[in-house]
C-alpha cells in the first residue's frame, strides 16, 4: 500500500536502523558513571548532541534529548513561562499550533496564567505584523510566543525570521516547533527555543531534541534530576538518541534533491484535485509551503469514509476533517482559516515516492469521492450550481425562505440538505439552517464561499443554531 502519511511519521531511515545497531554494543550503560563502559556510552551521547546540534544550527551544550517532540514542547514552554514569570505570565501562540502547544496552553491558564490566540490568513500563514500587536512596545507582559515553522496539517510554512525579529523588539523569546521541516531545511536564525521529533525525519519514535539558547531564562520543570541539564529527567536511551542524530544528517543530505522531486508531484495533485473532483478545494499557501505536503476537501463527503474508500484502493492518506472517528470537532487548523472541512484529506508524500504512484492516486481519487457522496445522497452533478438549478426547476422556486432541520444530523449532512435547498429559493430567497453538528459552523460559510452565495450569520436557537444563507445565482 503506498504510504501518503509521511507528516505523520516516517519508516527508519536505513541509516538510523545501522547507528541503532551499532549503538546497542557501547550504548547500554550510564553515561553520567566515570567507568569504562560508562565513558563509552558517554562518548556516544556527546557524539549525537554534536551532531543534532550541528543539524539544528545550535551549540551542544543548548540542546537537551527528550522522550518525544511532545515532550520538548511542553519541557519547552513549561520551563520559559517559569523562568520568566516575574516578568510575565501570558503565553502568545498561533491558532494553528499542534495540539501539544493548545494542551499547554491550557495547563498553563489551569495554573493561573493566561493564554492568546494569534489568527491566520486563509492559507494558514501568521502576519509578523499581527505578533507585533499582540507583543506591543514592551511585550504586553508576554513570558514566550509559541509559533511553528511549518503547519502539520496544510504544509503552511512561517514566516519564522520575521516573528522572530517582531518577538526580539519586544523583549519576548520565541519558541519555534520545528518538527515538520527541521528534516526538509535549517529553520530561520532568532528562535530562542526550538523543539523537534526524530520520528518525522526517519529516526526512532521515543527521541525528541529541545533547543534552549544561551541566555533565555529557563526553569526546567519538576520533577527534575541531572539528567540532560535537568531538562529532561530519565535515563537515555542511547541507541534510540544516536540513530536519531545519524538520521536527521543523512536526511538532510538528500533533502534538497528530494524537495524539488516532491514539490513537483505535490504542484501535480494541486493542480489536478479541483479539475478532477468537482467541489473540491486545495486548502493552504500554494507558495510558501513544505514541499511534500497537500491538503484538500470536498463538499458533500464523509471524511472517514473518504479515508476508508482510498485504503480500499491502496492508499493510506490521513484527514483533519471532523468526520473521521478520531476527531469529534472540526481540525482548528482548518477552522483556523476558516476553510471547508469535510471530506478533508492530507496527502504527504515520503521521499522515494513514485510519480506513478501519485498518477494511480489521482487515476482512483474521483470515484472514491463520487462512492462516498452517492452514499449520502449528495446532490452532485458535474456543476454543483447546475445541479441546484435543476431543483429549483422541479420545486417551481416559489418559496421566499425555507428552513432546513438537520439537527442531530452529522457532517456532511447539513451541507448536503442546505444544498438540496438552495434551489428551492428565488434568487434572493434565503435558507435558514438549523444544526447542532460543531462543523456546521465552518463548512457552511465554506459552502457559501464555494457556491458564490451570501453568508447572513449565525444566530443562537433553542438547539444548535440557526445559519442563514441568501440565494445570489
Amino acid at each position: 500500500m503506498p504510504y501518503f502519511d509521511a507528516a505523520s511519521s516516517l519508516p527508519l531511515h536505513p541509516v538510523a536502523r545501522q547507528a541503532f545497531l551499532a549503538a546497542l554494543e557501547d550504548g547500554w550503560a550510564d553515561p553520567a558513571r566515570p567507568h569504562r563502559e560508562g565513558r563509552r556510552a558517554r562518548l556516544l551521547l556527546d557524539a549525537a548532541r554534536e551532531s543534532a546540534a550541528e543539524s539544528v544550527g545550535c551549540r551542544p551544550d543548548e540542546l537537551t534529548f527528550t522522550s518525544s517532540g511532545t515532550r520538548a514542547l511542553h519541557a519547552g514552554i513549561a520551563g520559559a513561562l517559569a523562568g520568566r514569570s516575574r516578568v510575565g505570565r501570558r503565553l502568545l501562540h498561533s491558532a494553528v499550533e499542534h495540539s501539544a502547544v493548545l494542551h499547554a496552553a491550557r495547563a498553563h491558564e489551569a495554573a493561573g496564567g493566561t493564554a492568546g490566540e494569534i489568527g491566520v490568513d486563509s492559507g494558514g500563514r501568521v502576519a509578523p505584523g499581527e505578533v507585533a500587536a499582540a507583543l506591543g512596545a514592551d511585550g504586553g507582559g508576554a513570558a514566550l510566543v509559541c509559533v511553528q515553522s511549518a503547519n502539520h496539517e496544510v504544509g503552511t510554512a512561517q514566516p519564522v525570521a520575521e516573528i522572530a525579529a517582531a518577538c526580539a523588539a519586544a523583549g519576548v523569546p520565541l519558541l519555534v516547533d520545528a518538527a515538520q521541516s527541521l528534516g526538509w531545511e535549517p529553520v530561520p536564525a532568532g528562535w530562542s527555543l526550538l523543539t523537534a521529533s526524530a520520528h518525522k525525519w526517519g529516526g526512532p519514535g521515543g527521541v525528541g531534541l529541545l533547543a534552549v539558547r544561551k541566555g533565555v531564562r529557563f526553569a526546567p520543570p519538576a520533577p527534575a534530576d541531572e539528567r540532560e541539564s535537568g531538562r529532561s529527567p530519565g535515563f537515555e536511551n542511547i541507541p534510540a538518541i544516536v540513530a536519531a542524530a545519524a538520521s536527521l544528517r543523512a536526511f538532510r543530505a538528500e533533502a534538497e534533491a528530494e524537495a524539488a522531486r516532491l514539490r513537483g508531484q505535490v504542484d501535480l495533485i494541486r493542480e489536478s484535485v479541483p479539475r478532477l473532483v468537482p467541489d473540491a478545494a486545495v486548502v493552504g499557501d500554494p507558495v510558501r509551503r513544505l514541499p511534500h505536503i497537500v491538503t484538500f476537501s470536498c463538499l458533500y463527503a464523509d471524511g472517514e469514509a473518504l479515508l476508508h474508500a482510498l485504503a480500499a484502493e491502496g492508499f493510506a492518506v490521513s484527514s483533519g476533517s471532523s468526520c473521521t472517528s478520531s476527531t469529534l470537532t472540526p481540525s482548528h487548523v482548518l477552522n483556523a482559516m476558516g476553510v471547508l472541512s469535510e471530506g478533508n484529506v492530507r496527502v504527504s508524500l515520503p521521499p522515494g515516492t513514485p510519480a506513478a504512484e501519485v498518477d494511480r492516486f489521482l487515476a482512483a481519487l474521483p470515484a472514491a469521492v463520487a462512492g462516498v457522496r452517492a452514499a449520502l445522497d449528495a446532490p452532485v452533478a458535474a456543476d454543483g450550481r447546475a445541479a441546484a438549478k435543476a431543483d429549483a426547476g422541479e420545486a417551481g422556486a416559489v418559496a421566499a425562505s425555507v428552513v432546513v432541520d438537520s439537527l442531530g444530523r452529522p457532517c456532511p449532512v447539513p451541507v448536503i440538505e442546505l444544498a438540496r435547498a438552495i434551489g428551492k429559493v428565488p434568487v434572493g430567497g434565503v435558507v435558514t439552517v438549523l444544526a447542532d453538528d460543531v462543523a456546521a459552523r465552518l463548512d457552511i460559510p465554506a459552502w457559501c464561499a464555494l457556491r458564490e452565495q451570501e453568508y447572513l450569520g449565525e444566530s443562537p436557537a433553542p438547539v444548535g443554531a440557526a445559519y442563514r444563507v441568501r440565494r445570489l445565482s
